[in-house]
């Protein structure tokens, strides 16, 4: 499976973008996705999930009630919608995949796009 994210950009705080993640592969309907951020001079860290089936993990508490996921296997794309952004949103955000179920932890990832950066201005 091969991802790529894309979507990233520049936003004034309280913005939204959508964020997406293509994937090639017929089997990628299949797969559970997750999506993590990494900030300049932070760890990697994870936002949300979404298994095959629709199902989302509970996002992060740092995006809670302003990020949500959702994908499209028809299109073998899954987004990240993000809503009320702050300055600290700004990060590289990656996706990743993974055979199911779900996982909030970077090792359990096998599949990873290259990143799209977010920056967020005051």
């Amino acid at each position: 499976v091969q991802l790529q994210a894309s979507g990233g950009g520049l936003v004034r705080a309280g913005g939204s973008l959508r964020l997406s993640c293509s994937a090639s592969g017929s089997t990628f309907s299949r797969y559970a996705v997750g999506w993590f951020r990494q900030a300049p001079g932070k760890e990697r860290e994870f936002v949300v999930g979404i298994n095959w089936n629709h199902i989302t993990t509970p996002s992060a508490d740092t995006v809670r009630g302003r990020f949500t996921v959702s994908r499209d296997n028809a299109k073998n794309t899954v987004y990240l919608h993000m809503h009320s952004l702050k300055p600290e949103d700004t990060a590289v955000y990656y996706c990743a995949a993974r055979v199911p179920p779900t996982s909030s932890q970077i090792r359990d990832y096998n599949y990873w796009g290259q990143g799209t950066l977010v920056t967020v201005s005051s």
